[in-house]
Parts: structure tokens; C-alpha cells; sequence
């Protein structure tokens, strides 16, 4: 039981994130483990993390989705959870996975402004309204988790609908996350050398973590600052330029994963270089055979996607996302094509990788739960 039960803890770690490139919605941690009606369990349990996650991918039906988890300091410590909760919680800490605070609802509105969030929380907010006019022009962007037939649905507050809704990052957020930004305090894991980057393990770079991955700075009285040190923070420069692609496998966004000007990415069934973009898992027989291990190469050029077989049999480009066939063009091994705004590279039929914005899912969606490793005991999900 311990060890199904740390099973699942690591795969919802790699479920939360503060890379603004990756993250879907914020949520309060400490808010969501005592959904206690969730599942009629512990008064306290990680596990619910894991529950609202999967609710957020039915939602925006796709795989691998992400949270920005904003985390109240007295979680760190709080008895409820077992003794494995609070280490795990403490290392998603250490790690800048998630951000701790005295007061992290504020916090979660920030975030969710300058990033333009959806915020998955039963709070109404109504003290905070004039500081952030959306939680009244765009009343979807807030839903609340609540217990429903298989799991958690979501529900708007006021209006809105039920679906988390995304809005545009604020012309504020766009200035702060043009530029790097260097905290003072040594080993800061927000706005030090390492933690944020979330999702995979071939994304978390721990102290090796991209710059692009950072976190936006808390603004407190105009002036860019550690949300965690309360220290002003320095300008680090320019921010790397990003291109946000997603992976399409049968119709359905399988992940999302961000492309910078440090490195070229290399997807494939089982990349052997750093940080590679492996689809093994969502690949059948015949498209394990014909997708190489490393089957392109991705870069970023001045702001150009440039894309790359590297692989024995050969990709096509799908220019402007059409499917049919008389529009592919062929890409041969060692060719490489600029990847228009709307292009799709194509290693298979039915496995595409473009731009985030530009894959919609196409397909009845089952998503791949986060929860699959839970052991029956530590939940009990409400009977349709």
C-alpha cells in the first residue's frame, strides 16, 4: 500500500509545475487536499491533488496537463498529512515545483492575471475584485472542484459555464516574462539556478532548468520581487525565446513541451539525448517500427521553428494542419523545413507535433489518469 501510494505521489509530481510555458490553471494546494467530499476520505490527502488534475484534463480533454500549485507555508508541517505527504510536499518546495507562501491567495489571482490562468478554487474572492476586474468580466476563469459521478467536475462560480476558462496573459505579465529575473537569496528555487521546470523527467532539469522556465515575479508596489523572499529582484537580461509544441497521437494532445533558443529538442519513440520527447508509450506496433528512436530534431532560430529528420524512414510536413494527403510534403532523412505557424511535422500517420494552439484535439478523448497507480483503499470515488 505505502508503495502504490508513493507511486501515484510521483506521478502527480510530475503534474505540477511554475513553468509559465507548461502550466493549465492555479490552484491552492492546501485548499484542494481537504476536498474532503471528494472522495469521503482523510481529513488531509495528497491524493486530491492527484483527483483535480484528472477533472482538468477531462475538462480541456488532453493529456499530461499541468498545474501551477501555490502552496500555504503551514502545509509544510501540517499534521493531517501522513509524515511521506509532507516530505513529498517539502521536495516539491525545495525543488521550485510549487510555490510556498503565508498568503497564497492573492498569490493564486496574481498568477493566474499575468499568466491568464484559469484558477480552480471553491473561494469566491469577493474582497479581491477591484484589484483583478476579470473575476467579474470573465467569471469561468474561477471554478470550483466539486464531487461528481467518477471524480471531481467543475463548476463555475457565476456564470461562465463549467469548463475552466483561459484568458490572455496581461500586458504586465507579457513585460515580466520578456526578461530573467535573479533573486538574492542563495539557492532561491524560483529565481536562483535550478527547480520549475515540472512535468517529466525529461523537462525537470533540477539546477540545469532553462531560464525560460521561470516563474512570473510578484509585484508589490510596481517592483518585480521574490513571492517566496519578499527580496526585490534583480534583471538577468533577456529571457530565451519559447515556441510552446504539442504532441498528437491519434487525434488526441498527448503533452505539451516548450522549445527555447538554448537547445534543439529531439522527439522520437526513445530519444537518447537530453531532454528528448518520447512517445513510445502512446505508439502502437506498427508505429514503434517505423518511428526511430530519435526521429527529429526541433531548434529555434530567431523565432523560427526549424524542424529536422533525423531518422532512417523519413517524416511529412502537413502545411497549414490539412490532412489530406495530396498536401503532405515529404521530409527525408537529414532535410530540414522551416514549420510554418500552422504546419504540423507528421512521423507517422496519426503522430503529429506543432504548435500547441494549433493541435485540437480531434478524437474521443480517455485521458491517461495520473490517479491509475492509487490503491483502491485510499479512495473512494462517489458511485455514478
Amino acid at each position: 500500500m505505502r508503495f502504490e501510494i508513493s507511486k501515484v505521489l510521483d506521478a502527480i509530481e510530475g503534474r505540477v509545475c511554475t513553468d509559465p510555458s507548461l502550466a493549465r490553471a492555479v490552484v491552492d494546494l492546501a485548499e484542494v487536499i481537504r476536498y474532503q467530499d471528494i472522495d469521503g476520505g482523510r481529513p488531509a490527502s495528497l491524493l486530491r491533488l492527484g483527483m483535480v488534475i484528472d477533472a482538468l484534463s477531462r475538462e480541456l480533454e488532453e493529456d499530461s496537463v499541468q498545474v501551477y500549485a501555490v502552496v500555504h507555508r503551514a502545509l509544510l508541517s501540517d499534521a493531517d498529512l501522513t509524515s511521506n505527504e509532507r516530505m513529498v510536499v517539502r521536495r516539491w518546495a525545495d525543488d521550485g515545483l510549487v510555490e510556498v507562501l503565508d498568503n497564497p491567495g492573492d498569490r493564486m489571482l496574481e498568477v493566474a492575471d499575468l499568466l491568464g490562468l484559469p484558477v480552480l478554487s471553491r473561494v469566491r474572492f469577493d474582497g479581491l475584485r477591484g484589484r483583478f476586474p476579470w473575476l467579474v468580466e470573465q467569471p469561468g476563469r474561477v471554478v470550483a472542484p466539486v464531487p461528481g459521478a467518477g471524480g471531481p467536475v467543475f463548476i463555475a462560480h457565476v456564470g461562465g459555464g463549467h469548463s475552466p476558462v483561459a484568458g490572455k496573459r496581461s500586458p504586465t505579465g507579457v513585460k515580466l516574462l520578456a526578461r530573467q529575473w535573479r533573486c538574492p537569496e542563495s539557492g532561491c528555487a524560483l529565481f536562483g539556478g535550478g527547480g520549475g521546470g515540472g512535468a517529466f523527467a525529461d523537462l525537470a532539469g533540477g539546477a540545469d532548468r532553462s531560464p525560460a522556465a521561470q516563474p512570473p515575479p510578484s509585484l508589490r508596489n510596481g517592483v518585480p520581487t521574490c513571492p517566496r523572499h519578499g527580496a526585490r529582484l534583480g534583471d538577468g537580461g533577456p529571457r530565451p525565446r519559447t515556441e510552446v509544441l504539442a504532441v498528437r497521437v491519434g487525434g488526441l494532445v498527448r503533452r505539451r513541451f516548450v522549445l527555447s533558443e538554448e537547445q534543439p529538442i529531439v522527439a522520437g519513440r526513445a530519444p537518447e539525448q537530453d531532454g528528448g520527447i518520447m512517445l513510445g508509450q502512446w505508439l502502437n506496433d506498427e508505429a514503434r517500427r517505423w518511428i526511430s528512436r530519435g526521429h527529429v530534431r526541433f531548434e529555434l532560430r530567431v523565432g523560427e521553428v526549424i524542424v529536422t529528420d533525423v531518422s532512417t524512414n523519413g517524416s511529412g510536413i502537413r502545411p497549414g494542419g490539412s490532412m489530406t494527403e495530396s498536401d503532405r510534403i515529404p521530409l527525408a532523412p537529414q532535410q530540414s523545413r522551416v514549420l510554418g505557424e500552422n504546419d504540423m511535422i507528421e512521423l507517422y500517420p496519426g503522430v503529429q507535433i506543432g504548435r500547441a494552439e494549433e493541435l485540437p484535439t480531434g478524437a474521443p478523448f480517455t485521458p491517461t489518469s495520473v490517479m491509475a497507480e492509487a490503491p483502491t483503499m485510499a479512495m473512494r470515488l462517489p458511485r455514478p
